[in-house]
């Protein structure tokens, strides 16, 4: 199965995040990961979406995306040519015994502890996605009490932006 990372700069317009999804749900895709989020031009969104593709042609719900009236562009990121990274807040076991091991694991991988309390930490990783399931496979044998995660946000590298045109 094959994963595909899709950028999409719309209008911030009510209802367009389920016009969205639903396109992909009627293809019969898995939506892995969606982000949302405003941009640097007022009035556009940019929701970022993870599906996974398994013998189904990619680009017909590219071109179905682009007939949307309130999307504006459609790029598919190339992981070579992007820098992707996902966010996590982990909240794991800890007693005075095994403190000192989560604490090494948090600098190992250049997370941040948020919140200590006498039973618990809360942890912030950012990273790729193969990073932040490598900290938790760390983490699982401490028992991990909660996790959230952000979908995966990710931008082109270089000097060029999808919104470039856009402004003009």
């Amino acid at each position: 199965m094959t994963h595909h990372v899709l950028s999409l700069l719309v209008e911030d317009r009510p209802g367009l995040l389920t016009r969205v999804a639903g396109l992909f749900a009627r293809r019969g895709f898995n939506i892995e990961s969606l982000a949302v989020g405003t941009t640097e031009v007022e009035g556009l969104s940019r929701i970022t979406v993870v599906v996974s593709v398994e013998g189904l042609p990619l680009e017909q719900v590219t071109k179905q995306l682009n007939k949307l009236i309130n999307v504006i562009k459609v790029v598919e990121l190339e992981p070579e040519t992007t820098v992707q990274r996902d966010h996590m807040l982990i909240k794991v076991k800890t007693d005075a015994a095994t403190r000192s091991q989560v604490l090494e694991a948090v600098t190992l991988f250049r997370a941040r502890v948020i919140d200590v309390v006498s039973d618990s930490l809360i942890i912030e990783v950012t990273g790729e996605t193969a990073k932040l399931q490598a900290f938790l496979k760390v983490l699982e044998p401490f028992g991990i009490k909660e996790l959230v995660q952000s979908g995966v946000l990710a931008i082109g590298r270089g000097s060029k932006s999808i919104t470039e045109k856009v402004l003009k």
